[in-house]
């Protein structure tokens, strides 16, 4: 790859082009200016430079020869210590198309104090963890996430790499595919691979949910996705299994343009909407925002998550953590209870992987009809009311029992 170059004579050091870097590549060291690997040929700096300073004669990019590229690498994200069900889901997949390359699954896992999670992440599938221990990792930087990441794949050449399309991971994926010049396809729901070709078909939703486009990288690699939770299914557990521990040799900066300054915790339901068993969600046909307060006693009576519809977060009658479907997030409980949700395409799409789904809908040609186990045709106001009171009564006499 060709790359770029201060020109100390033009240079005048007034650092306007380390300041504008999105990829901290212009460094300083003893008052002298330079350019190192991580530089993606992006031009912003080039576009900055009032002196003609930076040298851009050859600034075109070379393929990649994707022979060199083999393996299956997954981002370990963890938040306190805990990793996220996606991780298990992600490592599972990976199993089933490292199986059909016949190659193995890697994990890069940064953190600190992260020793008692690679067991954890053997157990689920992995061949080998890359782990980088540092206090500087203690919280979540994607600037500096990207910076160590990108070097761990230039390291190891990784044909496919696959991120949790978390909110880490959605932040986390396109700076470092930007600093690795390859392709990106974000909340895919489907991955499959040509074997022969040794290319991965990467599946999302497209024009709001109505079709499914296909997409592959076929000039650059890594092939890049972030994947929806909830959406692959994880192995069972070998927690006999063993791995590959590798520290790999990277640079971890200090000199970052994003630092932590304070953290606040998200107030969140009692139920975490992900990992529920049970969800109640609420869509427009509840009426009113008043409404939304059987929907949580309902939820409480269950021990369920309260989810909602896009309507109703648009409505400002409830925040987007709440959100189901296509622009939301994707769940996968025991039992989805839809009460006041007609089933539009974009809906279905984030709980159609619920095992039973219960709809409570005044419309009997509502379509959530079509994809329900269990049907309630009636007025919201009347039928949550009936099933609050008989879950109660149903308690006290287990109580009295």
């Amino acid at each position: 790859m060709a790359k770029l170059e201060i020109l100390s004579d033009k240079c005048v050091k007034c650092l306007q082009c380390l300041n504008v870097c999105p990829c901290n590549a212009i460094k300083e060291d003893k008052n002298v200016i330079y350019i190192d690997d991580n530089c993606t040929l992006c031009g912003v700096c080039i576009s900055k430079c009032s002196f003609n300073a930076i040298s851009h004669d050859n600034f075109v990019t070379s393929k990649p020869d994707i022979d060199e590229y083999r393996g299956i690498l997954i981002f370990g994200e963890q938040r306190d210590g805990k990793i996220p069900g996606v991780v298990h889901e992600l490592l599972g997949e990976g199993k089933r198309l490292a199986r059909q390359l016949g190659t193995n699954v890697s994990v890069v896992l940064l953190g600190i104090n992260t020793d008692k999670m690679i067991r954890e992440l053997f157990a689920f599938g992995a061949d080998i963890v890359f782990q980088i221990d540092h206090p500087l990792l203690e919280y979540f930087n994607d600037e500096l996430y990207a910076d160590i990441i990108t070097q761990v794949v230039l390291q190891n050449k990784p044909e496919i790499f696959l991120i949790g399309a978390t909110t880490y991971g959605s932040s986390l994926a396109p700076r470092i595919a930007s600093r690795l010049n390859t392709g990106l396809t974000a909340d895919c729901t489907c991955l499959e691979v040509d074997v022969e070709k040794r290319l991965l078909k990467q599946t999302r939703p497209a024009f709001g949910g109505n079709l499914m486009a296909t997409i592959i990288c076929p000039n650059r690699r890594p092939q890049m996705c972030t994947v929806r939770p909830k959406v692959m299914r994880p192995v069972e557990p070998d927690f006999d299994r063993v791995g590959q521990i590798i520290r790999p040799d990277v640079v971890i900066s200090q000199n970052l343009k994003v630092k932590k300054i304070g953290f606040i915790k998200n107030k969140v339901q009692k139920v975490n909407l992900a990992d529920a068993d049970v969800i109640v969600s609420a869509g427009r046909g509840i009426q009113k925002p008043q409404n939304l307060e059987l929907i949580r006693e309902f939820a409480d009576c269950l021990g369920a998550a309260v989810g909602a519809s896009r309507a109703l977060v648009d409505a400002g009658w409830i925040e987007y953590s709440h959100q189901i479907g296509q622009t939301g997030i994707s769940v996968r409980p025991k039992i989805y209870i839809a009460c006041g949700i007609s089933g539009a395409i974009q809906h279905l799409a984030g709980m159609m992987s619920a095992k039973y789904i219960i709809a409570i809908n005044k419309d009997p040609n509502a379509p959530i009809f079509k994809v329900a186990n269990l049907g309630i045709v009636g007025e919201i106001e009347r039928i949550v009311p009936a099933l609050i009171k008989e879950m109660k009564n149903r308690k006290q006499q287990y109580i009295t029992c």
